[in-house]
């Protein structure tokens, strides 16, 4: 069965390049993302995992803690980490599961059961579909969740603003429209009554439609 947004993330104990962790013990009263590569020496994923250790602050700054995953063992994990700081000038700083049995890729819907036991062997192509992301609440709930096609790098600017978006609308009574950037006015959801908004947000908001009523973002100080 596939993972739906609300669903527990699974649990699961690994080995990383940080040492052996449990996802759920290490994951503790933070959130995460979960993002996952076919194979270790790929050029796109080599430009990904780069491109996340130079954002990491931003993630930190969240209460974010990032963990990678490929289907390779630590030892080519460590080799690989330099050839990412050489391609993109930063080295990674935060754990990359060694998945060499294909069980958390499995775990998450990311390759069938008959995918076999082991990465030896398997070609990034098998692996194609090892290009999720998975964002995780302190609650261990997903709450948001991409694949990618290998030719496609992951934008984490974006997945950045997603996890402002998820974080100011788990502790308001408001939705955010497209392309929201974090400060800009924000939608307060339908289940909300006016009476309601008016205690919630006193200094009004802007009505487009009945069902579509704007207002300030209620973080902004």
């Amino acid at each position: 069965m596939s993972l739906r947004i609300n669903d527990i993330a699974p649990d699961f104990t690994a080995q990383t390049t940080q040492g052996d962790l449990s996802f759920h013990e290490w994951l503790g009263d933070s959130w995460g993302v979960l993002f996952s590569h076919p194979k270790d020496f790929t050029p796109v994923c080599t430009t990904e995992l780069g491109a996340l250790a130079g954002l990491q602050p931003e993630f930190e700054a969240r209460n974010v803690k990032v963990i990678g995953l490929s289907v390779d063992p630590v030892e080519d994990h460590n080799a690989w980490l330099q050839d990412i700081a050489d391609v993109t000038g930063h080295m990674p700083d935060y754990p990359i599961i060694a998945d060499t049995e294909l069980a958390v890729a499995k775990l998450y819907n990311m390759l069938p059961r008959e995918a076999g036991t082991s990465h030896a062997g398997r070609t990034a192509v098998e692996n194609q579909a090892v290009r999720s992301v998975f964002i995780v609440g302190p609650d261990k709930r997903i709450k948001l969740s991409l694949t990618y096609p290998m030719a496609t790098g992951r934008n984490f600017v974006e997945l950045i603003r997603a996890i402002d978006s998820l974080q100011l609308t788990a502790q308001h009574k408001v939705a955010t429209p497209a392309d929201w950037q974090h400060g800009d006015d924000v939608i307060i959801v339908p289940s909300v009554s006016d009476d309601e908004a008016w205690t919630l947000f006193p200094d009004g908001w802007q009505t487009l439609k009945p069902y579509l009523r704007k207002v300030a973002d209620p973080s902004k100080p």
